[in-house]
């Protein structure tokens, strides 16, 4: 396989050594150029055509949300990867670009010695270049397939669009919903929460893999954007019907009971990271299994890693609908991996079912 070409674009000297020093670091890729500025990275990103751009948001000139904008509609668009401030204006700006399509973010250090930050943007950006590398060769292996198959006019006709596994038993419609996303997160919540029913009978509880503030940010990018609430989960929320909760970065979110029994709340927690994650999907899953026995349903989508399957075998074991998304229009096909191999997947459709699926489930 070639070599992931990257470009680094910041207009800070030092993050631009950094950044630039720790992808020289992973094997396979290479470090083609820096720019300083939006305005010069279009040029560079023309005429040398990166396979991968760094990205800063707040730079003059051009910003990373122009460039963004700029690379949105070319078909041979670098994957991007923004460098984000831990600022409430760092954090909304990284949201509008993780809605426009960047693939993730990197925090920048805003403290601490050189060798201390370049630690940092290693731990972080790693996993990102790793899940790169892992979709990179999952394509061309796809390709080699398509190429090694003659496909006849019959074939490519009657090939299904998506997978859809029939839901087996009888279960209860869905009283709540649980849905578990990680890396191509927003992106996807920004597509799929406005095609939810305004009048949608069931609260959600999202578990989104984000730092503090980034969830807020997130939250109330989606609230602007859906008739329905949707709100940063805090200690002691109420969960009632038509409200979207999303768990606060840094923090973990489960379900308990109210002092009459019958209302549930949230409990937000300090407890530890599960999966290395906080928060963490399989604890919100493990709750919603105990709290709604028959009567929810899980979703696992796009995202990095296995957080939430641990969780969705609970939900599946009493009584839980679970719905994946399809690795065909997944950033990451890390989370919905295993439910689907599995078999604990009842329903695998692309991104833009996923709405129509959970409304389908829940109680009229």
């Amino acid at each position: 396989m070639e070599n992931i070409r990257a470009l680094v674009i910041d207009d800070t000297i030092v993050y631009r050594k950094i950044v630039g020093d720790v992808l020289k670091e992973i094997p396979g890729v290479e470090v083609i150029g820096t720019a300083n500025n939006g305005k010069i990275a279009l040029s560079k990103i023309a005429s040398l055509k990166p396979d991968l751009i760094t990205l800063d948001i707040e730079m003059p000139e051009v910003n990373g949300i122009e460039v963004l904008m700029a690379l949105k509609n070319q078909p041979q668009a670098p994957v991007v990867i923004m460098l984000s401030t831990l600022t409430q204006l760092g954090s909304e700006m990284t949201i509008k670009a993780l809605e426009l399509g960047a693939f993730d973010f990197v925090p920048k250090p805003s403290e601490g010695k050189m060798a201390e930050n370049m630690q940092k943007v290693r731990d972080a950006i790693f996993p990102i270049i790793t899940a790169l590398k892992r979709q990179k060769e999952t394509k061309l292996k796809i390709r080699e397939k398509v190429k090694a198959r003659s496909f006849t006019a019959k074939d490519i006709e009657h090939k299904p669009p998506s997978q859809v596994i029939q839901k087996s038993g009888i279960r209860s419609k869905s009283e709540i919903i649980g849905i578990g996303i990680s890396t191509g997160g927003p992106n996807a919540l920004t597509k799929m929460i406005p095609m939810l029913p305004a009048d949608l009978k069931a609260p959600i509880l999202i578990v989104q893999h984000m730092p503090p503030m980034f969830t807020a940010s997130l939250a109330n990018s989606l609230n602007n954007k859906t008739k329905l609430e949707v709100k940063e989960a805090e200690n002691g929320d109420i969960i009632i019907p038509g409200r979207i909760l999303i768990a606060p970065g840094g923090k973990q979110m489960k379900i308990v009971a109210g002092a009459d029994g019958i209302t549930r709340k949230i409990r937000i927690t300090d407890d530890p990271p599960e999966n290395s994650c906080k928060p963490s999907v399989d604890y919100l899953f493990r709750s919603i299994a105990q709290h709604y026995v028959g009567r929810s349903t899980g979703v696992i989508m796009t995202g990095m890693g296995s957080d939430g399957s641990k969780g969705l075998v609970q939900m599946k074991n009493s009584g839980s609908i679970v719905i994946a998304q399809n690795e065909e229009t997944c950033t990451v096909y890390g989370m919905p991996k295993e439910p689907v191999e599995s078999g604990i997947a009842d329903i695998v459709v692309p991104l833009e079912k996923i709405a129509e699926e959970i409304a389908k489930t829940v109680i009229s």
